[in-house]
């Protein structure tokens, strides 16, 4: 209820002022030290235009130890050292309202917590934020004097508030193999893979090269579905089918048998599918992708790699 109450209110106010009357009228209430009210005003316009820098901006000068959101949006924005800087200060807006919180759970007691608010930071929100920081340190600041001593740091840290967090299993696994620990790294890679995946069932036949195969197809569809646009995972989906295909092709001559109507079937499956997967990549005209789905995809490209070298 709260929150279609709150969309409607946006609605109307983006219905009936712009961004720059909003932002006169909370200058308006500055003048008259009505902080309050301006730091309103500043939110229904960010309601209104919610990536306007003017507004963000402002929004820090009118409340800067109040809504950590601007913080991160600032963040995201920005680059380098300036990104860390704004979000560093967003944490530790996260984490004061967070113990707020805390305090006012104590106070009221369990019988009387409460009801469940969306818009309130949560120890997984402080996780995100440490992720971001870490991300920053594996790429834009990756050349500077300690850059994966703070990587390394900022992800434990995140790991701290939401210890099965894919998203920080899989930077941790990202640190891991930029530092060559590549078994270590697999593990969290699973592990993050095994999270943000539903539960699958194994079955108990299956040589481990084929689960492995058949984990990352799930991986890849899954990414399907978040985003067809992405040309590495039409790439690597292809290529996985073109794995399974060698890889069933190995096992009948290791067996010395001939090839049953059924493998024929299949393997032209594996075969059309290949195709169309690499027809679809070749289609794409850029990395359009999240960074999640972009490491995921570097992952698993090391990871069915390493899966498909057959042993001597």
């Amino acid at each position: 209820m709260k929150v279609r109450m709150h969309e409607k209110a946006k609605k109307k106010t983006a219905e009936k002022y712009s961004v720059l009357q909003l932002l006169e009228k909370a200058e308006e209430c500055v003048d008259t030290f009505d902080f309050e009210m301006a730091s309103l005003f500043c939110q229904r316009a960010l309601d209104v235009e919610p990536n306007n820098l003017q507004v963000f901006l402002r929004a820090v000068e009118l409340s800067p130890d109040e809504g950590h959101s601007k913080y991160m949006y600032l963040g995201q924005i920005h680059t380098g050292q300036e990104a860390v800087e704004y979000y560093t200060r967003g944490i530790q807006v996260l984490l004061a309202a967070l113990d707020k919180q805390t305090q006012t759970t104590a106070q009221a007691g369990a019988a009387a917590l409460p009801e469940e608010d969306p818009e309130l930071p949560t120890a997984k929100d402080v996780c995100v934020a440490y992720c971001s920081i870490a991300e920053i340190y594996l790429a834009d600041l990756c050349m500077v004097e300690g850059a994966a001593d703070k990587c390394r740091e900022y992800i434990e840290k995140a790991l701290q508030y939401h210890h099965d967090n894919p998203e920080a299993l899989q930077l941790m696994a990202s640190y891991l193999f930029s530092t060559e620990r590549n078994q270590e790294a697999k593990e969290y890679l699973l592990k993050s893979v095994g999270l943000w995946l539903p539960a699958q069932k194994e079955s108990a036949s299956s040589s481990r090269t084929e689960e492995d195969l058949q984990m990352a197809v799930d991986v890849l569809e899954g990414l399907l579905e978040e985003d067809d646009e992405v040309v590495q995972v039409w790439y690597l989906s292809g290529w996985v089918c073109y794995l399974q295909l060698e890889k069933a092709k190995e096992q009948q001559e290791r067996e010395g048998r001939e090839v049953t109507e059924e493998e024929k079937e299949e393997w032209k499956a594996l075969k059309e599918a290949a195709r169309s997967y690499l027809t679809n990549a070749k289609k794409g005209n850029c990395f359009h992708s999240t960074t999640f789905q972009r490491e995921i995809f570097y992952f698993f490209l090391h990871y069915i790699y390493q899966a498909a070298r057959v042993p001597s």
